[in-house]
């Protein structure tokens, strides 16, 4: 249990909440239910946390930020619902996560995400790990995110929306459809291309950022359906295993995805 030096005496402090080693709490923050908070999570001022909650290590939550509130959900009828957060996450200003409603129970965030001043992930989210959420990027509720995902300032994702690994969504953007991994997205519904810097960062070997490119212009510009564009991913490049990802998620959308709208897109 931390000492009480930690704890700033006009924090707010349930008798239900279980905190680790080393967790630091600051002015006035609130921190109500059945709460588990990890070794070496800070909580800033004004901080909200409500539980069912659990978090876990070195998780840093920043002035004004609220987690495991009750959904924004029209059913929602104070089922005991939950918020599942991994280690190394940061919170900063305002951020909102909403605990989810009866249709899964939770909203699950993993590791070392970064959500930045007023972004939100609503009820049922599942978030990945190592994923950016820019200042005001919103996340409707039911939304599954894979990991190192990058959504731009103030960008909206429709709910129940699938977004790929390593996919990336441009400010003042939203989308309705799934985003393929490592597709980016900009403006309402439309691709403009593969997101090949935050492939070269994460490390993807350049014979695979290569394919991609290939299945780029299979998917988006050579005027197939899905199913025949699909099929001759498959044929064509199956053995490559960013190309086995692709299809594997587009195969499981079912609110289909984005189509090229500007013909003087490239990859």
């Amino acid at each position: 249990m931390p000492t009480t030096d930690r704890i700033h005496p006009t924090a707010v402090i349930s008798s239900q909440t279980i905190l680790g080693e080393d967790v630091h709490i600051g002015p006035y923050a609130v921190i109500e239910g059945p709460v588990c908070i990890g070794p070496g999570c800070v909580i800033g001022p004004h901080a909200y946390i409500c539980g069912p909650l659990t978090m876990g290590a070195r998780n840093t939550v920043h002035a004004g930020a609220i987690l495991g509130e009750r959904p924004q959900h029209m059913k929602y009828n104070d089922e005991e619902t939950c918020v599942e957060i991994g280690d190394g996450n940061t919170f900063r200003e305002h951020v909102t996560v909403h605990r989810g409603t009866s249709h899964s129970w939770k909203t699950v965030i993993g590791n070392n995400n970064y959500f930045m001043v007023n972004s939100h992930i609503a009820h049922d989210c599942h978030i990945g790990n190592r994923c950016i959420f820019a200042n005001g990027a919103l996340v409707a509720g039911h939304c599954s995110i894979e990991d190192n995902v990058n959504l731009s300032g103030n960008s909206a994702l429709h709910q129940f929306v699938r977004v790929g690994r390593l996919a990336f969504l441009s400010g003042c953007s939203a989308s309705t459809k799934d985003i393929p991994p490592f597709v980016m997205c900009q403006n309402i519904d439309t691709v403009v291309g593969i997101n090949v810097i935050g492939m070269r960062r994460a490390g993807v070997p350049a014979d695979q950022i290569t394919a991609v490119r290939q299945a780029y212009h299979i998917l988006f510009r050579q005027g197939l359906v899905l199913p025949a564009a699909l099929a001759k991913l498959e044929q064509e490049l199956a053995q490559v295993p960013t190309i086995a990802e692709m299809v594997a998620f587009i195969r499981q959308c079912p609110k289909g995805i984005s189509p090229v709208r500007d013909r003087r897109i490239a990859a």
